[in-house]
């Protein structure tokens, strides 16, 4: 039974602004001012059809989850996924366990979301003092440029704080299989980071401790087709604040690119697949080992794209830092430790910006050897 927590904890806010796919139904040509971005091909960009193209590493996780641990197959996917997240930052999963009919019924349920009447979605627009609901992420102000999407973002676990009248008032399927994927990608990204923390070699506990009861929220993309493609973002370039982020891309339509080597490469969706990414919190966890990677959305002249992306962070309570096995092995602490409530507003309360926010927890020592 769900239970109204007064205490919920208000990581943050952002200013309201209009529903592009509102904006995108009208017979426009051109876009307007603060959609247009000038530095769009700051860097290059790899097309998909290039054969030279470094494709995303892909992890098949039965052969982690199965396999005996001390057997070559187990092995050679755990060198894999180790590699990937210090090379990469992201990489696709395949058999990942997460069924292929709740998948669809979840996408299904989306879909039919960002069909609603503008006059539904109005009942569940972001307030002006909270950042969940319809609209957009870190607008912090009126002269921001702004991303070619409308997103709808809810805190999903634990229950403590969730803004309960928000979840009464979704559709009740939607809100049901919701509820069912949220647990489900909350076993997934506990049994990742189990692999990973091994593969680290980390006190067998610590990913528990700092884990078990992270804070989930999950975030429904929408990126409507724009009249300009080539001047506009669906999603600014930048790194998630979370440990673990898993992206369920709902349309087979490229969208995703990943900063690699000082080039924008794009993420071709494999059938049945998940997206994985390396967060801030787990590049500050793993003492820098695994890396956080910018990455970024464009969108389309002609056809649109939806993806779901839920974000898994530590649990509530803990002091964000590294890991203290690795310290050890390392003999060196390169990130701040600070409360995670505090590192989160501090987050919440920027426009997004590459990964500016992770260097400002780096220590200060560290940030004069790299410059």
């Amino acid at each position: 039974m769900e239970t109204h927590n007064d205490e919920v904890i208000n990581f943050g806010r952002s200013l309201i602004v209009p529903s592009v796919q509102e904006l995108a139904k009208k017979p426009i040509s051109k876009i307007p001012p603060r959609y247009v971005r000038h530095d769009n091909q700051k860097h290059p960009l790899i097309s998909s059809d290039d054969p030279s193209i470094p494709f995303v590493p892909v992890i098949d996780l039965h052969s982690l989850f199965a396999t005996a641990s001390e057997s070559s197959t187990y092995s050679f996917e755990l060198n894999k996924l180790h590699t990937a997240a210090k090379e990469w930052g992201f990489f696709q999963v395949i058999n990942h366990g997460v069924s292929e009919s709740l998948l669809e019924d979840f996408k299904r349920e989306v879909l039919k979301f960002f069909k609603l009447p503008m006059e539904e979605k109005q009942k569940l627009w972001q307030e002006e003092d909270n950042h969940e609901g319809f609209g957009q992420l870190f607008v912090v102000s009126e002269e921001q440029k702004l991303d070619w999407c409308d997103m709808f973002y809810i805190t999903t676990l634990p229950h403590n704080l969730r803004q309960f009248q928000l979840f009464q008032k979704l559709p009740p399927v939607l809100r049901e299989k919701l509820e069912a994927y949220s647990m489900e990608i909350k076993k997934l990204a506990m049994a990742i980071l189990g692999e990973m923390g091994k593969a680290l070699g980390m006190d067998n506990e610590e990913m528990t401790e700092l884990f078990d009861d992270g804070v989930q929220s999950i975030r429904m993309n929408y990126y409507p087709p724009c009249p300009e493609p080539e001047l506009a973002l669906g999603f600014s370039p930048h790194s998630d604040a979370d440990a673990l982020t898993i992206l369920y891309q709902l349309t087979d339509t490229e969208g995703l690119q990943v900063r690699k080597d000082g080039k924008w490469v794009p993420v071709k969706p494999l059938p049945n697949a998940l997206v994985v990414n390396i967060g801030d919190i787990m590049e500050i966890v793993t003492n820098g080992v695994y890396k956080s990677i910018e990455h970024r959305a464009i969108v389309r002249s002609n056809i649109e794209r939806l993806s779901v992306a839920t974000f898994y962070s530590s649990s509530m309570g803990t002091e964000l830092g590294p890991a203290r096995s690795l310290v050890a092995q390392h003999n060196v602490a390169n990130f701040r430790r600070v409360p995670l409530e505090e590192y989160f507003k501090g987050f919440f309360a920027r426009k997004l910006d590459g990964k500016s926010f992770l260097d400002y927890m780096k220590l200060e020592e560290l940030k004069e050897n790299v410059t």
